[in-house]
């Protein structure tokens, strides 16, 4: 049997079974696509990181898999990756390059063991009420559609998006935020229409007085009902409240987002939109440890091959 060290890891959070748990595969080489998706599945979180060996001006290379799935970027288990590996002695603090699938990403470890991660440049596109009203928003989020056209009238359904898309909803209160029972296929649909991750519906009526706003994130089409805490979407929603004029002047220095606990796993989320630069910042802890045993003798196609099929042992 193959053996490679394995962790689940809780992210934007520093408290062990909060946050956003990301599976951590700290040396993935020569894993093919099918093992790392057979890996994702077994440790069961929403992502798992698989990390490998760069090369050619990046530092690390990191791929990520749900446990149906393959997707491009994902904010949380990318904190969680570089958390554990600062934690473990693997990395200094400093300045990092990372590879993934939508690019060379830049990422900064603080002594403290926060990580930074500068996401792609954004985009913001708004979304015509004609294309996609609220009654159907409501109605796929089940949430009561008066509470989308309150604040629609100031805040617009937008695509944002710095490096993976998602559709931004603006709901005027947190009750109704927290009424919210989505239609998967319903929701589905739509992320399939604007070509998004999921949606991220949000309110100004945060639970903590420091928090900027309160967020939930669904993405069914990526086999995530609901994300507790989530990185790349916080990217993008920093990136929409300075596109539509949110605050009357500048954006605040810093952002900051939570999540989570309506799922009982809260965490907080660190925003910093300075220029077309945007960073998400976070903590993380280990929460799980250990091996995860694969059979050998089969040939592993490396970063990118699509063989590797066989059983995986916990």
């Amino acid at each position: 049997m193959e053996t490679r060290r394995a962790l689940l890891v809780d992210a934007f959070t520093t408290e062990p079974l909060a946050g956003n748990v990301a599976g951590v595969v700290p040396d993935a080489a020569g894993l093919s696509d099918d093992r790392m998706g057979n890996v994702a599945a077994e440790l069961g979180a929403s992502e798992t990181a698989f990390v490998f060996e760069a090369g050619d001006g990046a530092d690390e290379r990191l791929r990520y898999f749900t446990p149906s799935t393959e997707v491009d970027l994902c904010g949380h288990a990318t904190i969680a990756s570089y958390a554990a590996l600062h934690a473990a002695g693997e990395i200094d603090a400093g300045e990092r390059t990372l590879r993934t699938n939508v690019g060379d990403l830049s990422i900064e470890v603080d002594d403290d063991g926060t990580v930074w991660m500068r996401q792609n440049l954004p985009t913001v596109e708004s979304v015509d009420a004609e294309d996609l009203d609220a009654d159907r928003i409501g109605s796929a989020l089940g949430v009561d559609p008066a509470a989308l056209r309150d604040i629609g009238a100031d805040l617009p359904v937008a695509v944002a998006s710095t490096g993976l898309p998602w559709l931004v909803v603006p709901v005027n209160f947190l009750q109704r935020l927290g009424e919210a029972e989505p239609d998967t296929a319903a929701v589905e649909a739509i992320s399939a229409e604007h070509d998004v991750a999921g949606v991220y519906a949000f309110t100004f009526d945060a639970l903590d007085a420091e928090s900027t706003l309160h967020g939930r994130a669904f993405a069914p089409a990526v086999g995530v009902p609901e994300d507790p805490v989530t990185g790349t979407a916080s990217g993008a929603v920093g990136a929409y409240l300075r596109a539509v004029g949110a605050f009357d002047g500048e954006l605040p220095d810093e952002l900051r987002f939570e999540q989570g606990h309506f799922l009982d796993r809260p965490g907080h989320v660190r925003v910093r939109v300075e220029g077309d630069a945007v960073r998400v910042g976070g903590e993380a802890v280990v929460s799980t440890e250990g091996e995860i045993r694969m059979p050998t003798g089969v040939d592993d196609g490396g970063d990118g091959g699509s063989d590797g099929d066989g059983i995986i042992e916990a």
